[in-house]
């Protein structure tokens, strides 16, 4: 072996046993269907019966995009967002929606059988008791609601500290905007550290949709 030559082997061994590691640390998670392993970014299937998602690999995602293999137990969470940036959504008509927070989601429930309202709190998502008269005044407004797809997509509004936005998102986005605000709540008004890490999760979401009208159709950026 030349002078150096173990250097170099050395090093080579070590940037491989890095790249190792740091695979090994991206396929830790796997599919919740077929053990398969799975990248950080992946799709989800809302479990019906218990309200659960599920992580799934792009082969299960792809099969249970069927509604056949689904059964009526899973259903893929689709993966639109859209920024509503012209819905009609006063303070008057927010009010009749008898929301008691200014972060909330609305989705239809298929086994209530009916649209449900939902806020994150530091306890978790609590159920908010909706004013349906007031829902139909605003699907009535905006088309766009007539085109969520039942249990699995959401529209997400945002009023608070002045904010005034809207999206129709996968549920998936709403989960996580609970997990957030449940684990980095702190005291009574939730402490610096949430309201960046909100600030943060909403300028995020916005990167990652599509502007549209409040009748759904998209527009240019």
């Amino acid at each position: 072996m030349t002078p150096g030559a173990d250097t170099i082997a050395g090093s080579r061994l070590g940037r491989l046993a890095r790249r190792a590691a740091e695979e090994s640390v991206a396929v830790q998670e796997r599919c919740d269907l077929c053990s398969a392993p799975i990248p950080d970014e992946h799709r989800h299937l809302l479990d019906l019966s218990t309200r659960e998602l599920r992580c799934t690999c792009r082969a299960c995602s792809l099969l249970f995009d069927r509604e056949a293999a689904a059964r009526d137990h899973y259903r893929l969470i689709p993966d639109r967002r859209l920024r509503l940036d012209d819905f009609e959504l006063d303070d008057a008509l927010w009010d009749e929606l008898h929301i008691p927070v200014d972060i909330a989601f609305f989705f239809h429930d298929t086994s209530a059988g009916k649209v449900v309202a939902f806020y994150p709190s530091p306890m978790g998502a609590t159920e908010s008791l909706l004013e349906l008269r007031a829902w139909t005044e605003l699907a009535e407004q905006n088309p766009v609601l007539g085109a969520l797809k039942p249990d699995v997509e959401a529209l997400l509004v945002n009023r608070a500290r002045g904010a005034r936005a809207q999206w129709l998102v996968p549920i998936d986005e709403c989960f996580s905007l609970v997990g957030l605000i449940r684990t980095n709540w702190r005291g009574l008004t939730g402490g610096r550290e949430v309201w960046d890490k909100l600030g943060r999760f909403f300028e995020q979401l916005d990167a990652r949709s599509q502007p549209a009208g409040r009748d759904g159709n998209r527009k240019e950026s």
